[in-house]
C-alpha cells in the first residue's frame, strides 16, 4: 500500500520535477505533473496541461493532494535581458499567485504547498554560512527575483494548507543541470577552478533535495523557510578538484574572471552564476532531525559517477 494518495507537482517538467515524481511514484497513488505540454502517462505519473495563467480544469487536481510542490520559472541560465528578467520574474510570481488564489477558496485543498525558491537570496558569503535565523539578504537582480516570489508565496492566507518556503541549493545529479556540465569540463581538461575559486558552492544531492520534501510533509509542525542545502558547503576549488580526482583527471586548466565573462556572452549566462558565494547552512531542517545521506560533496559526486551512464 502506497503511504500518500496524491502529490502534485506543478511546472513539474523540469530537471528536479523528474527527480521528484519518479521518487513519489513509489510512494504514492498518484502522480499529477501540471505542464505547458502534454506528456504520456508513465505508471502511475500524470500529466495535466495548464498555462499557469488561468484558472480552469486543472484546479480539481489540487483537491485532496496530500502535497502540492511549486517548481515553476524560466530557467536563469541565460542572459538577463529586458526580456528575459521579464520572463524570469513573470514565470515565477503569476504561477505562484494564481495557486494562492485558487487554494486559499477550495473546500479540501493540498495539505502542505512547498514552493520551491532559491538560496540565492542570501548575500555574497565567503565569511560565514547564511542560515533561515541569521542570515542576510542580498541584493541584485537575482534577489530581487527571489523576494518577489517569496512575497507572492506569503501574502495570500491558506488557513487550510500548511506552507514552506524552501529555499534550494544548487542540485547535483547525473541527469540534468549543473553536474552534467562541470563533468563535461573536466573531461575536456578544463575543470580547474572558476574565478578565484574562493566562492562557495549550495549543493544538495538530488535524492537529499527529493527526501527533504517527504521529511517536511511527513512533519506537520514544520512551516516557513527552510534552506535545502547540504551542510558542508564547499568553495569552487575543492568542488573542481573532487569531480577531478573522481573522474581520474591529472589536472584542469583555470578559468579566470575575465574568461569567464567572455565565455559567458558566448553561451549566453551569467558569470554571477558562477562566481557568487553562495555558503548556505540547512539550519531548521538539521535541528528538525533530517539527516542528510550526503553531507559531503565528494560522497554525492562518488554517487553521481558510479551511476552516470
Amino acid at each position: 500500500m502506497k503511504t500518500y494518495k496524491k502529490i502534485v507537482l506543478a511546472g513539474g517538467n523540469g530537471y528536479l520535477g523528474t527527480v521528484l515524481a519518479k521518487y513519489y511514484s513509489d510512494l504514492a497513488d498518484e502522480v499529477i505533473i501540471l505542464a505547458r505540454k502534454q506528456r504520456p502517462v508513465k505508471g502511475n505519473i500524470r500529466t495535466v496541461v495548464w498555462d499557469g495563467i488561468t484558472e480552469n480544469g486543472w484546479t480539481v487536481q489540487l483537491t485532496n493532494a496530500d502535497m502540492l510542490i511549486n517548481l515553476c520559472g524560466k530557467n536563469v541560465n541565460c542572459r538577463y535581458t529586458e526580456k528575459n528578467r521579464a520572463k524570469i520574474i513573470t514565470s515565477r510570481v503569476l504561477p505562484t499567485e494564481l495557486l494562492s488564489h485558487v487554494i486559499h477558496k477550495m473546500v479540501n485543498p493540498p495539505k502542505l504547498w512547498i514552493n520551491v525558491t532559491s538560496a540565492t537570496i542570501y548575500r555574497h558569503a565567503e565569511d560565514r554560512p547564511q542560515d533561515e535565523e541569521t542570515g542576510e539578504i542580498g541584493y541584485g537582480f537575482s534577489i530581487d527575483v527571489c523576494n518577489l516570489w517569496e512575497n507572492a508565496f506569503w501574502k495570500s492566507q491558506t488557513p487550510h494548507t500548511r506552507k514552506v518556503a524552501l529555499r534550494m541549493g544548487i542540485v547535483l545529479g547525473r541527469s540534468d543541470s549543473v553536474f552534467p556540465r562541470l563533468l563535461n569540463l573536466v573531461k575536456l581538461g578544463m575543470g580547474g577552478k572558476q574565478g578565484n575559486g574562493k566562492q562557495y558552492i549550495a549543493w544538495v544531492h538530488e535524492q537529499d533535495a527529493a527526501r527533504s520534501t517527504r521529511w517536511l510533509l511527513d512533519h506537520p509542525e514544520l512551516e516557513g523557510v527552510f534552506n535545502c542545502t547540504a551542510p558542508q558547503a564547499v568553495k569552487n576549488t575543492v568542488m573542481m578538484q573532487t569531480i577531478r580526482k573522481a573522474y581520474g583527471m591529472p589536472f584542469g586548466l583555470p578559468a579566470p574572471e575575465w574568461l569567464l565573462d567572455i565565455g559567458a556572452i558566448l553561451i549566453g549566462t551569467e558569470p554571477e552564476l558562477i562566481l557568487k558565494s553562495r555558503w548556505v547552512k540547512p539550519k531548521r531542517l538539521l535541528d528538525s532531525g533530517f539527516t542528510f545521506q550526503y553531507e559531503q560533496a565528494e560522497h554525492a559526486v562518488h554517487d553521481i559517477l558510479s551511476i552516470r551512464e
